[in-house]
């Protein structure tokens, strides 16, 4: 069986990942595909820095600005788009390089993921409407008993897992910790993975963070938040919790004034960075098989 390269790098948001992966599709003739959660969706090219049109006609870009922010992307979603796109790539003799911070999206696509049927749109509908009208706390009791198990590791406040954990027991009849406990999706057989992941120094991070926020304003992020609000989408729509629209959102309602929004925003993104870190440090760079220079040189190894 040919074994097939894919390189994966991993890191928090505002890190240089875009960039250096721009860079070894370039000196390889690789193909990027984006494993953001935000940066699939069209209507957010600007608040989530997702590559312009000079970086897209230098090398292929594959999975940005993909999905409408009507719909909801799920890893197991996302995954079943990546596979196909680094299938394409290899069928094109080009290296894929899957590039992101989303820690689910990746593990989704280098360890497997559960296979949990698809929920019917009616029952997420209705799990969203229910949260809704009870609030955080009486939907939390909801989910406790339908799964129980769920409930007692989820927060309230935890808006995209508790309302998951409810849409999976309600479709499904079984708690999604029985799915998960599933062989599940695996990674094709054939691949071999280089993994890199970026940790800048944190305060350089965050300084990172601070002054992309105030680039993607003079760039057009209230303009672009506005038209997203201008579809009546709802709150727990997953793009609709993107870094920054929330605040700019507050702004635009009259809630905030431009420069607090600015400031809840920038720590918003530093505080989502401060876990990416954790998360990647833990998860993914005891994995790693290349360094961030290494790969700017195209020096990298697989697993």
């Amino acid at each position: 069986m040919r074994e097939k390269p894919v390189v994966v790098i991993g890191g928090p948001t505002a890190s240089g990942k875009s960039g250096l992966a721009l860079e070894l599709a370039e000196r390889t003739g690789g193909v990027v595909v984006n494993a953001d959660s935000m940066q699939v969706y069209r209507e957010l090219r600007v608040l989530t820095a997702r590559p312009g049109a000079e970086e897209e006609a230098r090398v292929p870009h594959r999975l940005y600005g993909v999905l409408p922010a009507a719909e909801a992307c799920t890893a197991a979603r996302w995954r079943a788009m990546a596979v196909e796109a680094v299938a394409a790539a290899h069928a094109a003799g080009r290296l894929p390089i899957v590039v992101g911070g989303t820690g689910l999206y990746i593990s989704a696509l280098i360890d497997g993921l559960a296979e949990i049927p698809e929920v019917p749109a009616n029952i997420r509908a209705e799990a969203r409407d229910l949260r809704d009208r009870l609030g955080a706390e009486a939907f939390h009791a909801e989910l406790a008993r339908l799964d129980p198990e769920a409930a007692a590791r989820l927060a309230p406040g935890d808006t995209t897992r508790t309302l998951r954990a409810y849409e999976v027991a309600a479709a499904t009849g079984r708690p999604i910790a029985a799915w998960h406990a599933e062989p599940g999706l695996r990674p094709p057989a054939d691949w071999r993975v280089a993994i890199a992941v970026l940790l800048p120094e944190r305060a350089a991070l965050y300084a990172n963070c601070d002054r992309r926020l105030l680039r993607m304003v003079e760039e057009g992020a209230l303009e672009e938040v506005r038209a997203l609000d201008a579809q009546g989408l709802p709150e727990t729509q997953p793009a609709m919790k993107a870094l920054g629209v929330p605040q700019f959102r507050a702004h635009l309602r009259g809630e905030l004034a431009l420069e607090a929004a600015i400031v809840q925003a920038q720590q918003a993104t530093r505080n989502y960075a401060k876990r990416q870190v954790t998360w990647f440090k833990n998860q993914l760079l005891p994995r790693a098989t290349a360094t961030p220079e290494g790969l700017a040189r195209g020096e990298f190894t697989f697993a």
